[in-house]
Order: structure tokens, then C-alpha cells, then sequence
């Protein structure tokens, strides 16, 4: 079986995004099954028309500037461009199957080309891409954008031959769009249990070099998205200070609201008790992960984040680490409160200390929580399983296009 997948971008780029693309593609090569992958013009890692990184060959989409910006032309813009590239590379290596990938600024030129060439078209649905603009700040909820935006969205997915997401969030949202059940399968995020390890020393000489020595650490590890709700934690940290003086706050990473949460750390005078680690190499993380006590997820309650179930938690889990989130939807997808993780009420600075609070002072449990998480990852959320449920689909697809 032949896949080509179409994807927004891959690594070089580091992202969630990036990871779960590999991580799927890894255990479809497992399978036995042949993938080849375009990036669309959105991949902003400068290279030519084509490129392997680390073992894995990408078709890229050059990017054509256009100098539109009346809103809504330039989206079309992408869309003609990564047409005539997926066009292009369709009929050189000639897929059983097109697997585009959110955007859905990558499944309308899949229809396109699945008509024109009768290949079938599956498109996955890791977000929707109206909701992360909300995030972003590009437009508002129910805006005229924001429901343009939708009603392209459900439209590619009434005329796609199936539907693949990540999450029951995703799945119910999508069911009530008007579509079948039945051409609806979740991939639920995972983990690759043997990339992770239960358990590290904290390496001393990093723990001092930030100054962490004697001090109990609350940490996030990731991109500083709005919705991740890094603000609410600053705003929960002189609560829990007031109990746990020896508390000190790391964050390690960085992205758009970096700046405004340095900000408000000076203002809010905890420059002394917050670490800003900045990004890290992808092979250092680990070292960081290996002087935190307790992970905090607090993210902020809004569509997106009820939706869709992140990555971090599960990998939390498979390294046996203690972690807090907050309770929208799709953390409860994930956690168990009291069982794999604890949870507290989304929103709530005061909910978000005592929850710390309260995890710190229950070393007794410490031991039952990681193994909890181990054990679910384990045995509910390692890719091989999840990536098995494409195949009944992909199966009767391709089965359907030999017939014809």
C-alpha cells in the first residue's frame, strides 16, 4: 500500500506536530506500508524542491510570495500552490491513497487531485484551524472569518472518503457536522514507550547552574502558546509560595507569549522564583524533564483546548513523572484525577496552588501516580496500536479503487 501524505511541515521544524507525524509514519513503515510525504508552502525551513532529514525524504512546495493581503485571497493562494505541487508529485509516485493532514488548507487541494487523478482522499484532523486562529489572535469566534473558516472546513469533510482525528472531542464535533459515524476514526495520540524511560537523576551541575539546588520545582517544558495558560500559573505561584517557599517555577521553551510572560514575572516581582530556560535542543530536554518535581499543564478552557488532547501529558506519564492540569476536556481525555495525575478547575489560580499544594504534600502517592501513568501509556496509548486503526479504512479504500 502507497501513502502520500500531505502535511503542513515536518522536522527540521520541531513541534507536536512534527512528532506525531513521525511517529505515524514510522509505524506505517512498520506496517509495511510505503509513505512518501509533501510539505505545503506553510513549511518555512529553507530548502529545495526536495529534502531528507534524518532518514526521511520530503517533496517540498516552494513558496510564490503573492503580495495579496485581502483577507481570505492569500489562503488561496496556498491552496492553488500546493495543488500544483501535490498534482506533480501524485502522478511521479503514483499513491494507492492521499492522507492529507491538518490544515484544511491541505485537504481542499487533495480533493482536487484525488478527483482529477481517482485517488482516493482521507484527511486527518489534528485541530481546527478556525479555533487555533481564535488562539492566535487572528480573529474571534464567530466572526465572518471564523465561519467562512468552519464552513470550509465541514465542507471538505463531507466530500473526503474518510475521516481521521485524534481525539473523542475532535470526533463528536466532527459527527455533528453531519457525517456518518462510520467514517469517523480517532488515532489517539500516543507515545513510543521504548523512547521514554521511567525515571532520572537530576543532573547537579545543570540544577545549579539555574539555580535550582534545595528547591522544589514546578515546571512546563514546551511552546508558549496563550492557550497553554503559563500566565495563570505565574498568577498561582505567590499562593503556593506562601506555603512552599521553597518553591521555584522553570520554564523551558518559548514561542509568542514569551515576552508578556517575562512581563508579568517583573511585575508581579517573582523574578527570583521563576527560571526562564529558554529553548533547549531536542536532545537536552530530557535534562530539564529530570530536575522537575511536578509538571503543571494549566491551560486555559476555550474549543481548542476542549477539543483536542495534547502530547505532553503522555509523555509525562511515560517517564513516571507527577503532573497538574487543568480539567478541560481534553486533559480529561487523558488524566485520571487521583489515579494518573491531578487535576483542578480550569481558570483557577487558587485551584491551580492548591492542587501543587496538595500533590507535594502526598509523597506517600507519589509512587502509585507514576505507575499509574506508566501503565496507561502502556497499554492504551503507544503508537502501534493507535496507528493500527487506519487500516480498516485504508484497506476498503484502496480495495474499492482496484475494483474500479
Amino acid at each position: 500500500m502507497k501513502i502520500l501524505h500531505v502535511l503542513d511541515h515536518s522536522i527540521p521544524l520541531h513541534s507536536g506536530y512534527t512528532f506525531r507525524t513521525l511517529s505515524i509514519l514510522r509505524e506505517q513503515r512498520n506496517f509495511g506500508w510505503q509513505t512518501d510525504h509533501l510539505t505545503s508552502p506553510k513549511h518555512s525551513a529553507k530548502s529545495g524542491d526536495e529534502e531528507t532529514v534524518d532518514g526521511w525524504h520530503f517533496f517540498r512546495t516552494p513558496v510564490a510570495p503573492t503580495g495579496i493581503n485581502i483577507p481570505g485571497l492569500p489562503e488561496l493562494a496556498l491552496m492553488r500552490q500546493t495543488e500544483r505541487r501535490l498534482l506533480e508529485v501524485a502522478r511521479q509516485v503514483r499513491p494507492d491513497l492521499l492522507h492529507a493532514h491538518s490544515p484544511v488548507l491541505n485537504a481542499m487541494p487533495a480533493l482536487r487531485v484525488g478527483r482529477q487523478l481517482g485517488i482516493p482522499v482521507v484527511y486527518e484532523v489534528r485541530a481546527f484551524w478556525e479555533d487555533a486562529a481564535v488562539d492566535h489572535g487572528t480573529t474571534t469566534e464567530g466572526s465572518l472569518r471564523y465561519r467562512m473558516t468552519r464552513r470550509l472546513e465541514t465542507r471538505a469533510l463531507r466530500r473526503v472518503d474518510h475521516v481521521f482525528t485524534i481525539c473523542e472531542g475532535l470526533r463528536r464535533d466532527i459527527v455533528a457536522r453531519g457525517l456518518p459515524q462510520s467514517k469517523v476514526t480517532v488515532i489517539p495520540n500516543a507515545v513510543d514507550i521504548e523512547a521514554f524511560e521511567p525515571g532520572g537523576e537530576p543532573d547537579l551541575v545543570l540544577k545549579t547552574q539555574l539555580g535550582l539546588n534545595d528547591k522544589t520545582v514546578v515546571g512546563f517544558i514546551g511552546s508558549f502558546y496563550a492557550y497553554e495558560g503559563l500566565d495563570l500559573l505565574l498568577d498561582a505561584l505567590p499562593r503556593l509560595l506562601h506555603h512552599r517557599p521553597d518553591v521555584r517555577l522553570l520554564l523551558v521553551g518559548g514561542g509568542p507569549q514569551e515576552v508578556a510572560l517575562k512581563q508579568q514575572c517583573q511585575q508581579m516581582g517573582l523574578t527570583g522564583q521563576v527560571v526562564f530556560a529558554g529553548r533547549v535542543p531536542h536532545a537536552q530536554v530530557q535534562r530539564y524533564y529530570d530536575l522537575v518535581d511536578v509538571l503543571a499543564y494549566p491551560r486555559h478552557s476555550m474549543r481548542l483546548t476542549e477539543l483536542v488532547t495534547p502530547l505532553k501529558p503522555l509523555e509525562a506519564m511515560a517517564q513516571g513523572r507527577l503532573l497538574v492540569a487543568s480539567d478541560v476536556g481534553g486533559h480529561q481525555e487523558l488524566i485520571r484525577h487521583g489515579d494518573t495525575g491531578w487535576l483542578f478547575k480550569a481558570g483557577d489560580a487558587h485551584a491551580l496552588a492548591d492542587a501543587v499544594g496538595e500533590l507535594l504534600s502526598q509523597r506517600d502517592r507519589w509512587p502509585a501516580l507514576r505507575t499509574a501513568g506508566r501503565r496507561f501509556v502502556e497499554t492504551e496509548r503507544n503508537w502501534r496500536s493507535s496507528v493500527a486503526n487506519y487500516r480498516p479504512a485504508y484497506e476498503r479504500l484502496v480495495g474499492q479503487r482496484a475494483k474500479t
